[in-house]
């Protein structure tokens, strides 16, 4: 990374244009893209989340991501998989060769170089509030990434995850709307139908999603689809 002036000018366009991505896959797949683009030498990037220990390959560049994640979480041991758990303390990880690092993650190495890759980056996105996942960057080339790349590589992350939960606040809220939208359209249905109050409408749809362990707003959708309740 010789061109810092040039790498600063990029990452200036770079957080303007996440901001502008009009979903959270949209904005996910705009980072990982970037991480091949802005850092060099590197030839795949992923983001993976841990859900009560099983790995989650999000906007992958190539499959060998989702090889790379996948194999992590059957093993339960990895570079990208300890980056991106909450409990160990360690934000980032950057392997050199892949050819010193069987004593780190003995189960784990053996099965990556078999997927060709030679060299890794990995940097948990965070914000003051939560941790994202863990940001991973690929080289087939052993001795890829240099610390002047694992600061590039920071600086990435760092805009990432302040996108990255910009986005899916964004995505959560519109799904809170759009569900209420459903379940209005929902009581509107039935009161219309069976001559129900707002709270006995309600109370029909919430009795209904207790009694068959159907999500609330996954009741409304099928009220409004076939016009009452199944």
């Amino acid at each position: 990374m010789d061109d810092w002036r040039g790498f600063a000018q990029q990452m200036a366009s770079l957080a303007r244009d996440l901001l502008a991505q009009e979903s959270l896959n949209d904005t996910l797949e705009r980072i990982t893209a970037s991480a091949t683009e802005l850092v060099e030498d590197c030839d795949a990037a992923g983001i993976l989340i841990l859900r009560a220990d099983h790995v989650q390959s999000l906007a992958p560049t190539e499959q060998v991501v989702v090889e790379s994640d996948a194999l992590q979480g059957r093993l339960g041991e990895g570079p990208c998989f300890d980056a991106a758990r909450r409990d160990t303390g360690e934000r980032h990880f950057r392997i050199v060769d892949f050819t010193d690092e069987a004593r780190r993650w003995p189960k784990y190495v053996p099965e990556a170089r078999k997927l060709n890759l030679g060299s890794m980056m990995g940097f948990l996105l965070f914000t003051e509030d939560e941790n994202l996942g863990a940001l991973n960057m690929y080289s087939y080339k052993p001795g890829a990434f240099t610390e002047a790349d694992e600061t590039a590589g920071w600086l990435l992350a760092s805009h990432a995850a302040v996108a990255f939960s910009s986005a899916r606040t964004h995505a959560q809220l519109q799904e809170a709307i759009g569900t209420r939208h459903t379940i209005g359209e929902a009581m509107g249905i039935l009161m219309g139908r069976h001559r129900l109050t707002e709270d006995q409408a309600f109370a029909a749809l919430r009795r209904y999603s207790q009694d068959n362990n159907v999500k609330l707003r996954d009741v409304a959708a099928r009220v409004c689809e076939q016009g009452g309740l199944p």
